[in-house]
């Protein structure tokens, strides 16, 4: 079975890594994995699956996630999509040539729709979307009504990376859940800076991690808050920063999303507080690593402060090195946090309950290690590279039995907004 992947976003990060461990166990004998994908860090994970890729600067997105849904200043972003459609256009022609057939289409984000439904109308092959951030549910939006309805018609499946996303999806779609996955494996070749900076950690402190790329809304500024409470009630605790950011602007763009105050200078702004709170010994920047699995088992407790209202991928990787989170979300679902179980539920944007909640872990080793051990056997559970496969590749076999003979009208749907 050919199936053409399409991921729109170049840096490595929690989407792509998902993709890359879902796909990995399929590319050896069940599919044959193609690629239209953006220039950056995430094809070095995809040259080692795919059959072949067309790599492009840009794929056109279109934005209705609850967190960052077009808004204000937001709307400026419509020229960064349209600036990239004649990219997404020239890329899926080039992949049409020089594939002929394709079996089944596969986008990596809902934020990918119109280069989904671009490939759908030229492949003439179902499209599956992977929803992977929480949406905005606005039954007065037309925007929302559109990508709704847009997905009922041309969409063959819908998939959702857990329960707490599905809730954001209306209820008459019909979704299939199949969450993330993770292989915890130690690299050949560490990472022996990395390494270092692990080693200077104080062994006597609860050390609380954060992993991830560096924006705003991940909460590293709740963060850094909740790091002065608890200093300020006197417990040992070290807060360990592992990544960085995904991209650097600069030129026109740069002034552009600056005058916008859409850009996000968060590393050296954090660092730069950092310094200023005089929170340097407790509070440590590591940069980026690949070594991941190294970070996992030099810490007590990730946190994932997030303003998403919902889990991400940290929590269920640190889980499989038994150690329990800290999320802020205000309902979660069991299939990724138990609270009081495999890790505490926080409200988000409140840096009072999330240092209560690493104060707690402070004052109650035990603690970790009982909810390390359940959320480890969680992990094991729903995380698992080789059981998720199998409930991908039986929705690609669904919808390819399903397919039925493609209408003019439905091969070429509109994409206009």
């Amino acid at each position: 079975m050919k199936v053409l992947y399409v991921d729109g976003d170049g840096p490595l990060g929690g989407a792509s890594r998902s993709l890359f461990e879902i796909v990995r166990p399929l590319a050896t004998d069940a599919i044959e994995p193609y690629f239209v994908a953006v220039e950056g860090t995430a094809l070095n994970f995809y040259s080692q699956i795919a059959k072949e890729m067309v790599v492009t600067r840009g794929l056109t997105k279109f934005d209705n996630t609850r967190y960052s849904y077009y808004r204000g200043v937001r709307w400026l972003i419509l020229i960064r999509e349209i600036f990239y459609l004649p990219f997404t256009f020239i890329a899926l022609i080039k992949a049409r040539r020089r594939w002929k057939k394709i079996d089944v289409i596969h986008i990596n984000e809902v934020l990918c729709i119109i280069p989904g439904l671009l490939a759908r109308s030229l492949f003439r092959a179902p499209l599956i979307v992977h929803v992977r951030s929480p949406a905005r549910l606005d039954e007065k939006s037309l925007r929302c009504r559109w990508l709704f309805g847009t997905l009922r018609k041309y969409a063959a499946a819908i998939i959702a990376i857990n329960e707490t996303t599905r809730a954001t999806l209306p209820d008459w779609l019909n979704v299939d859940v199949i969450q993330n996955s993770f292989t915890p494996m130690m690299l050949a070749q560490p990472d022996l800076a990395m390494q270092s900076k692990l080693a200077a950690l104080r062994p006597t402190s609860l050390k609380v991690g954060f992993v991830g790329n560096l924006h705003r809304s991940k909460g590293l500024f709740d963060l850094l808050e909740a790091a002065k409470l608890v200093r300020a009630a006197g417990r040992d605790v070290e807060f360990v920063v592992v990544g960085g950011t995904t991209v650097k602007d600069s030129g026109f763009k740069a002034r552009l999303l600056a005058a916008a105050g859409l850009a996000q200078n968060v590393q050296e702004e954090l660092a730069i507080r950092v310094r200023d709170e005089g929170l340097s010994d407790i509070f440590h920047l590591l940069g980026h690593t690949i070594d991941i699995q190294r970070v996992y088992q030099r810490i007590d407790v990730i946190a994932f402060p997030s303003h998403f209202d919902a889990p991400g991928r940290p929590v269920f990787e640190a889980a499989f090195s038994s150690v329990p989170s800290i999320v802020a979300i205000e309902n979660p679902f069991p299939d990724t946090l138990i609270d009081g179980e495999t890790g505490l539920a926080v409200p988000g944007r409140n840096p009072q309950k999330l240092a209560d909640a690493i104060l707690h872990f402070a004052d109650a080793p035990d603690e970790v290690r009982r909810m390390g051990a359940n959320a480890k056997r969680l992990a094991e559970t729903n995380f698992i590279p080789s059981r998720n496969a199998k409930k991908l590749l039986a929705i690609y076999t669904r919808v390819v039995q399903n397919r039925s003979p493609l209408s003019a009208e439905t091969q070429h749907p509109s994409v206009t907004v």
